[in-house]
């Protein structure tokens, strides 16, 4: 059975994750900055140049095309058409959804 994450735990500050990663790899906390930056313009770049971008491990960003379509804003009810545009998309990988939250076995 899986755990309730519990309401009153926030996810890792920037400063913690690179507090973290420095601990870990024996590193300095600016060498971490260095790379987290490096890996972020990577991720952005990439995948605007070839559509796709593969964190190994975690997921894949990638970009996605989306149709023109009708739409309805929830205030007035108004219907409207929305342009098509271009969005990006994460998609986690087997790997990490099995860490995280493992599928039951199968009976």
């Amino acid at each position: 059975m899986r755990q309730a994450v519990a309401a009153n735990k926030k996810p890792l500050t920037k400063t913690q994750i690179i507090k973290a990663l420095a601990e870990k790899t024996g590193k300095t906390q600016k060498e971490i900055i260095e790379i987290i930056e490096a890996m972020t313009d990577l991720a952005y770049t990439e995948t605007k140049k070839k559509g796709k971008f593969t964190l190994p491990g975690l997921g894949i960003l990638k970009l996605h095309k989306r149709k023109a379509r009708m739409v309805r804003n929830p205030m007035t009810g108004e219907q409207f058409k929305a342009p098509a545009k271009t969005v990006v998309k994460f998609t986690v990988a087997k790997a990490c959804k099995e860490a995280i939250a493992p599928t039951p076995a199968k009976k």
